[in-house]
């Protein structure tokens, strides 16, 4: 019997959010790995098929929602339990011998209303209970203390890793919105601080390509991106695919002209990254961590009025038509720079 490390991982399965991704991704990575003297314990909900695909490497858990209340909170001792998120409800019953907090992003903590002061109170607790923090990027760590009054813990910069390991073959990919149009391409959660609306205002004076985005449309957020598109009536010119699998993204970021990322609140960023892997020219708000995560291989946004945004476009599409041998060459390194392995094995060790 080696160490017991439970990881607190039940959105693993909602691979079109970061989390998700997240999960997904470090599962991967630990199951690849050889390591003997740890014994993994995963808390999983309706993780069939990732059981399926990870097989006995693991120890399962099933998740219910009533794990977030006191009295049903999982009641074993591990040796090392790990929140893989400082949003995750579940916590110990009992006191855990060591336990590892992962932080994301605490963009909550910017708005002051019930919901988000219930979340803070959440995450206090879970720092005083921490051992160890881990941060995604640097940002999410200078973000935190911005924030709060972090206790002092040992601390680490353990970077994300990217999702696209290999390349799926993507020629029999039906897409359920035009592409015959040259189109620059979006992927990610419905939420505010995607700032997908500042991409639809500025494709009103780009006629001459189509936007296409990708997640969860049904969220509030979704009504609003949609009600713009039918204010500027660009119905179409700007489609919303809805949720997506990992062939149509691949296929989407394969053929798409660039990519945008104008959020304003990530902690890391892994879309971005993604679509590197693809050499694509890749447009990103220089915002939050995205500057620290595409360096100088992405060109940047400094606000959000749509003639500037479609200026700086421009400009940098133009620069990576000139140059396209040595952009595509370093936005590929760049995306190579991010790996799962490296982030396991840093994980790892800090189980160990």
């Amino acid at each position: 019997m080696g160490k017991n490390i439970f990881l607190e991982a039940h959105n693993s399965k909602n691979l079109t959010s970061g989390f998700g991704i997240f999960n997904y991704s470090l599962l991967k990575a630990f199951s690849e790995l050889e390591t003997p003297d740890l014994d993994f314990y995963v808390n999983l909900k309706r993780g069939k098929k990732i059981q399926e695909e990870l097989g006995s490497r693991f120890f399962y858990t099933k998740y219910n929602e009533l794990q977030r209340h006191w009295l049903f909170r999982p009641k074993k001792v591990y040796d090392v339990w790990h929140s893989l998120n400082q949003n995750i409800k579940v916590e110990p019953f009992f006191k855990q011998k060591k336990y590892i907090l992962t932080v994301h992003d605490v963009n909550f903590a910017e708005a002051d209303d019930p919901k988000n002061r219930k979340r803070c109170k959440l995450f206090r607790e879970k720092m005083q209970r921490a051992d160890l923090i881990t941060y995604i990027s640097q940002y999410a760590r200078d973000h935190t203390y911005e924030f709060f009054d972090v206790p002092k813990r040992e601390e680490r910069i353990i970077y994300n890793g990217n999702p696209v390991t290999g390349f799926l073959e993507t020629s029999d990919f039906q897409p359920n919105v035009p592409v015959n149009i040259p189109y620059f391409y979006t992927v990610g959660d419905f939420l505010e601080k995607k700032n997908f609306i500042s991409l639809v205002r500025m494709m009103k004076i780009m006629p001459d390509f189509n936007l296409i985005i990708s997640g969860n449309k049904d969220k509030e957020y979704g009504a609003k991106v949609k009600e713009e598109i039918m204010k500027e009536k660009l119905q179409q010119r700007v489609f919303l695919t809805g949720k997506v699998s990992e062939q149509g993204k691949q296929y989407f970021m394969r053929n798409c002209v660039a990519f945008l990322f104008p959020s304003v609140g990530e902690g890391f960023g892994l879309p971005p990254i993604e679509a590197m892997k693809f050499g694509k020219p890749v447009f990103l708000a220089r915002r939050a961590s995205l500057p620290e995560i595409g360096a100088d291989a992405a060109f940047y946004w400094d606000d959000f009025d749509p003639v500037y945004m479609k200026e700086i476009l421009e400009n940098g599409l133009n620069n990576f038509s000139a140059q396209e041998d040595f952009y595509s060459k370093k936005i590929k390194e760049r995306a190579d720079y991010f790996s799962w392995t490296r982030a396991a094995k840093e994980y790892i060790d800090c189980y160990r």
